[in-house]
Parts: C-alpha cells; sequence; structure tokens
C-alpha cells in the first residue's frame, strides 16, 4: 500500500494516523477575519525554522535550502521523506514551489551536478521547472513534534523523553525518544502494533525477541538507529523499534541484552520517518495560516521505499 493523499490548507487538518499507515485527511477554510494570501519562499524558510531550527541538526547533516530562489513565490508545498526523481516529478506535476524532504539530495560532495548523472538530474529537473528544495533531516528528528515524537505518539507511548539531548536545544529535544505504554503487552502483539501503524512496504517488520515476552518501556528512533544502543539500554527499554539494523550491531546487542532486553524490532528506514509527514505539514499549516498565507500543503503519494518484494520462509 503507498502512502495516502494529504492535502492540509488549513490549521489542524491532520490529527493522527490511521491504521494502515494513512492520513486522516481535511481541509479547514481560512478565517473570514484573516485575509489570506501567498507566501515567499524566504517566509516559507522562516515558518520552517521556527519548527525545526537548523541549529539542532547534527555536526555531520546537510540541511536546509538545496535549491530556490528566496523572492520566489509560493502557493504549493509538498512534503516527502527522499528527493528521488519520482517524488521530484511528482511534486512538478502538481505546481509545487517549494519540495520539503527528510533525506538530503547532495550529503556528500560532487564534482559536478551535469544531468548525465542522477543528482544532476534531480538538481536540473529542480531548477528548470521552479521548484525549491528544502531539507530537513536530523533537526526534523530532534525538535518538539519530530519523526521520533511522532512515532512514539503513533504507538501510544506516554511521559516520552529523548533518548539523547541535542546539544543546541530544549530538553525535550534530541534524537530519539523512549516512553511507558499504558499496559504491558507481550512483544508479539507489540510488533502487531507496529507493523498497523506503518505504511505497508516489502520488508515488513523483523522482531529479534521472545513472542511472549512481556514489555512496556519501548525505545524508538525514526530512521537508522544503531549508533544509540547505550542510549537504549542505560534507558531500560524492554524494546527498540528502529530501522536499518545491519548484522552485526543487531547481533552485538543480542549478546549485550539483559535478559534478552531490550528486544528489538526492526522496521523500513522510510515507513518509520514517514509517519512524520502529515504531522509536519500540519505544522507548517498551522504557522502559515497564524502568519496570513494561504498555501496548500500535501503529502507526496510516492512510496519511496527502495524494496519491491521479499521472499521468505514457507
Amino acid at each position: 500500500m503507498e502512502p495516502e493523499d494529504t492535502d492540509v490548507t488549513g490549521p489542524d487538518n491532520i490529527d493522527g494516523v490511521n491504521q494502515d499507515g494513512g492520513n486522516r485527511e481535511g481541509i479547514v477554510p481560512s478565517s473570514e477575519d484573516t485575509p489570506q494570501q501567498a507566501a515567499t519562499l524566504g517566509e516559507l524558510l522562516l515558518a520552517v525554522e521556527e519548527l525545526w531550527p537548523e541549529s539542532l541538526a547534527e555536526s555531520w547533516d546537510e540541511v536546509g535550502l538545496v535549491a530556490g530562489h528566496p523572492s520566489a513565490p509560493v502557493t504549493k508545498v509538498m512534503f516527502a521523506v527522499d528527493p528521488t526523481l519520482e517524488v521530484i516529478d511528482e511534486a512538478v506535476k502538481w505546481g509545487a514551489q517549494l519540495l520539503i524532504t527528510h533525506h538530503p539530495l547532495l550529503m556528500k560532495g560532487v564534482t559536478t551536478v551535469a544531468a548525465t548523472t542522477p543528482k544532476g538530474r534531480a538538481v536540473h529537473r529542480l531548477i528548470e521547472s521552479g521548484t525549491a528544495l528544502l531539507t530537513v533531516h536530523t533537526n526534523g528528528d530532534s525538535a518538539v513534534g519530530g519523526v521520533s515524537d511522532v512515532l512514539a505518539d503513533a504507538l501510544g507511548l506516554q511521559d516520552v523523553a529523548p533518548l539523547t539531548m541535542a546539544a543546541n536545544g530544549l530538553p525535550e529535544e534530541g534524537i530519539g525518544r523512549v516512553g511507558d505504554l499504558a499496559d504491558a503487552m507481550t512483544l508479539g502483539d507489540f510488533a502487531a502494533r507496529v507493523f498497523g501503524i506503518l505504511p505497508s512496504v516489502a520488508g515488513g517488520v523483523r522482531v529479534s525477541g521472545d513472542k511472549d515476552g512481556l514489555v512496556r518501556r519501548i525505545a524508538v528512533c525514526g530512521g537508522a538507529g544503531d549508533s544509540l544502543f547505550d542510549e537504549v539500554r542505560a534507558s531500560n527499554a524492554d524494546v527498540y523499534v528502529t530501522a536499518d539494523l545491519r548484522h552485526h550491531p543487531a547481533s552485538e546487542a543480542r549478546e549485550a541484552a539483559l535478559n534478552g532486553r531490550p528486544y528489538l524490532v526492526d522496521v523500513s528506514h522510510f515507513a518509520s520517518e514517514w509517519l512524520w509527514l502529515p504531522a509536519a505539514a500540519a505544522a507548517l499549516g498551522n504557522v502559515l495560516s497564524d502568519q496570513g498565507h494561504d498555501i496548500e500543503i500535501q503529502v507526496s503519494t510516492t512510496n519511496s521505499d527502495p524494496w519491491d518484494f521479499i521472499l521468505t520462509p514457507g
């Protein structure tokens, strides 16, 4: 199943995530008392900075404006996980003047953006179509209401706190989250809950641990989180939900586990971060509406998970 289409043109349009991984769709008219108008890209950048400050990004990360002129008018914004050519084409065809993606297009240095390379074709498509590209990556992970906050909320966690605090943020900001379920449940039932909240992808959900073991304290990190095992153990989590768990880190985590804990739930990188998009679109819509701007905001319907099918025993 691909993520569902989201159109948010006013505040409070998206209040959660459906069990099938889609979003609740709604349009709230702008206030009749406040004249609404389009915004410039520069004004959009200020609104984004208010929600996801670049100062929260990790030192190794590349966030911010990739292509676009600050004076250009913006009436349509699209959110996506990846700036793939398919996603860019979707944004262009819809008429978006700004594409906001979680993952960077240019993480490493390049010596050419010639259209003979995939990255070059992406840059050319963006500039030639007049579509700006903005990256909100680890600043979107760390901020309040960020990727892991949304994942924790979708799983029903309470008393949530960061796994590691941001160097330049508030106490509640940082990478990863840990919190508690209202009631203990078996690892098997919890894994089913994880599966149920995520958009459907080929890789599904992989689990390491006793299916009948009871879990209540849950650590999560949207995207690849195998660098946080020390923090997960220190949090006394019963289970750790993250993506892209490789053989050796997962094997070593099992060896270091105390009484088998933390159990591991490995999910799709794309799926774990896609959950943030509807919430991010709604948050930006709220800020822009408060500032008197009338901007259409939509979540990409492109499933950019790189895997198409999987073979399993039996």
